[in-house]
């Protein structure tokens, strides 16, 4: 299982700029809603993809806002996208925080003293180095999900600037389809917090 295949909704951005929804369970009405809202349908890999391509961050905002429609049938989303962050205000240079996916962890870094206060109340650990942030050992992929989701989201109700780096660079690479076996299914889920997007 990766990442993106825990919750129902799992919304990211690759790096070159696409906007990706991925349902992993039947939401009723999602098809509809996303198609409705401007995402192109893909198949790719066992999985449908839902797709907005690259576009100015006030367009793909708006767009994306539908998504949060789904929250009428499902409250286990989550949403780790950098394309769909825009505000009046001018764009900050560099984010206070930068989590980047890879090779089964996440590593951050926090360009404020506020930034990391925050990432070591979420339990991050300075690296050896001291450069950056990973979360403490131990995680599953849940734990892993379940510790950004957390500090991301307190890091906008901090007003800090954050993103997310899935380590995707573009549709091909979103991983297929999980081949769940029918212990995972039938293993309690645990839901991971849902950030809402700032309006």
């Amino acid at each position: 299982m990766s990442l993106w295949d825990i919750p129902d909704v799992f919304i990211g951005s690759t790096a070159d700029g696409h906007t990706f929804v991925i349902l992993n369970r039947h939401v009723r009405k999602g098809d509809r809603l996303l198609i409705e809202a401007g995402f192109l349908t893909r198949e790719h890999l066992g999985r449908r993809l839902y797709l907005l391509p690259p576009g100015t961050a006030q367009e793909v905002h708006e767009q994306a806002g539908a998504v949060y429609g789904l929250l009428a049938h499902t409250h286990d989303l989550v949403d780790l996208s950098w394309t769909t962050r825009w505000s009046p205000a001018p764009p900050a240079g560099h984010p206070d925080l930068h989590f980047q996916f890879g090779d089964g962890t996440i590593a951050v870094t926090a360009a404020t003293i506020t930034a990391r206060s925050l990432l070591e109340q979420h339990g991050f650990v300075p690296t050896a180095a001291g450069s950056s942030y990973r979360p403490r050992g131990g995680l599953d992929e849940r734990g892993l999900l379940g510790v950004v989701t957390a500090a991301e989201a307190h890091a906008y109700a901090r007003g800090l600037s954050a993103r997310v780096h899935l380590g995707i660079p573009s549709p091909a690479d979103i991983p297929g389809a999980a081949r769940c076996s029918s212990a995972a299914a039938a293993s309690p889920r645990t839901v991971p917090s849902v950030r809402r997007r700032p309006r």
